[in-house]
């Protein structure tokens, strides 16, 4: 191919001078040679890439082609079964329900309900009249007996994620939806900004290892930075970031290209930096700490909810927490259960593919466990990791969760197109960028009321699917409710498959409760 380079090379420059010789217009044409041949030429000498060497320009094309197969294989290829984290189906019902448009589907469902793990919740013979409802916006109230102000919480709420990973338009939009919707927008480990307040949406302000906000210069936790935050009437509740289902065990990434003066400022960190938080916390180290670290974190801020968060992983690990929290009478006031297939802007493949563990496993054991020390009736339950429909909010209920987080689902009803570009800071949306041209594509007022209007709409659903269960409330559902195939002839309820806790209680050697 170099071969063919060369004689195109010579052939086009000695017809290109004999032309050029014969009528001085014609050099014109230069200015579509010269480029192809500077660029052949470099092709030819560098030797990083081996397949541009071989084969000058035409190689090129292959990069070309890397770059749209993506989008070739999203908009002409996939069903809309395919496609992946999230299928077109679950992607059209969030973009429907934004805009309000469409609220039933053709000719029946496309999925293959043979399947092995197709889901689905039986209906009753009698279903309940879903204009009956008895709390009209299904909400929780989050703050256990040493809380002093609970906080009424939505089932839905806006998942973490920080201004930085987010465009500052994104991040406005978002909490303008929560403050038009009455639900609560967690900010993510990077601090609150202006553009948290701007609207005056509900917040959870979760801190994480690099304590955003709330550090000294040092980086360590600093009380006076904390409280100065954690007492404003916007926060609602405080959530301490223990490990996220995308990279458990890994600190959050934030690229230089994407630390921003401004975000640097809200977060009290060097700009055009890249911002990588340790995996631990430097704060506490086990869980007699974490506890005296929380109760420290309630009386800072006047005796709000203060929360964890963590994707599930030893089961050894989460029973002692358990043990300690029911030994020592002190708790959070919520545990948020991250599942493995929650989403991140940026993560090591390895940490995302093959660490973790997935959210309905996680969540089971988290509830058994807190059952079993007596401990449920004090703290809240909040699953997170994946939550699109419905029906994954009415089957995380139902697997003992109080209350939802979503993170791509909003993303998707502020206009995500699920580029998958989210750490090359050109999202094409505006979302997951820091690039001004990008992010002014955004109308904030538009896509607040779209976030609401999601929201809005899928809570809707989750009253007509428990109305057909013949329920008038989630908190009526139990595991029994949902079902599985696991073999075209197989079907498994989820206390088949998650079995509640039904034991006794765990006693030391002198039968006396641990």
């Amino acid at each position: 191919m170099r071969k063919i380079f060369w004689i195109f090379f010579a052939f086009t420059f000695i017809t290109e001078s004999i032309m050029i010789y014969r009528d001085p217009f014609n050099a014109v044409s230069l200015i579509i040679l010269l480029p192809l041949w500077a660029v052949g030429l470099y092709d030819v000498f560098q030797k990083k890439h081996t397949l541009k060497r071989n084969y000058p320009l035409v190689g090129r094309l292959r990069y070309v082609m890397e770059d749209l197969r993506p989008k070739i294989y999203q908009y002409f290829v996939e069903s809309d079964t395919d496609g992946t984290p999230i299928s077109r189906i679950e992607r059209s019902v969030v973009y429907q329900r934004a805009k309000k448009v469409l609220r039933t589907k053709p000719f029946g469902t496309q999925r293959n309900v043979y399947s092995s793990g197709h889901e689905w919740i039986n209906h009753s013979m009698y279903p309940f009249d879903e204009h009956e409802m008895r709390d009209e916006n299904f909400r929780i109230n989050v703050g256990s007996k040493h809380c002093k102000k609970p906080y009424s919480l939505s089932i839905l709420n806006v998942s973490a994620m920080s201004y930085g990973s987010l465009s500052a338009q994104a991040v406005e939009a978002l909490n303008l939806g929560a403050k038009l919707g009455g639900f609560a927008h967690n900010t993510g480990e990077g601090s609150i900004s202006k553009y948290h307040l701007k609207n005056e949406g509900d917040l959870i302000w979760q801190i994480g290892t690099g304590y955003f906000g709330a550090r000294d210069k040092d980086g360590n936790f600093s009380s006076e930075e904390f409280k100065k935050r954690a007492c404003l009437d916007q926060v609602k509740m405080i959530e301490l970031k223990l490990s996220q289902g995308a990279k458990p065990g890994h600190g959050g990434i934030l690229p230089a290209k994407k630390n921003t003066p401004e975000i640097a400022n809200a977060r009290g960190i060097e700009p055009y930096t890249l911002v990588a938080s340790p995996p631990m916390h430097k704060a506490f180290s086990n869980d007699e700490q974490m506890i005296d670290f929380i109760e420290h974190l309630r009386e800072l801020s006047g005796g709000k909810p203060i929360g964890i968060k963590l994707c599930y992983g030893r089961d050894e690990e989460f029973k002692r927490l358990c043990q300690t929290m029911y030994r020592k009478g002190s708790y959070p006031d919520y545990i948020v259960i991250d599942g493995a297939e929650g989403g991140t802007g940026a993560a090591p493949l390895e940490f995302s593919d093959s660490i973790g563990t997935p959210l309905l496993e996680g969540l089971a054991k988290a509830r058994n466990y807190l059952e079993e020390y007596h401990l449920k009736n004090e703290i809240k339950l909040i699953a997170s990791g994946k939550m699109i429909t419905g029906f994954d909010i009415v089957r995380a209920i139902a697997l003992g969760a109080d209350a939802c987080y979503s993170a791509r689902a909003m993303m998707l009803a502020l206009g995500c197109i699920q580029a998958l570009i989210c750490n090359t800071n050109k999202c094409p949306a505006g979302i997951a960028t820091q690039d001004p041209d990008l992010a002014g594509g955004i109308d904030i007022g538009n896509k607040g009321q779209r976030v609401a209007n999601y929201q809005s709409e899928t809570i809707n659903s989750v009253r007509e699917i428990i109305a057909s269960a013949g329920y008038s409330h989630p908190n009526f559902l139990r595991r029994t409710d949902i079902y599985r195939r696991i073999t075209p002839t197989q079907v498994a309820s989820y206390e088949e498959i998650f079995p509640s806790y039904k034991g006794n209680k765990v006693t030391d050697g002198a039968g006396h409760e641990l």
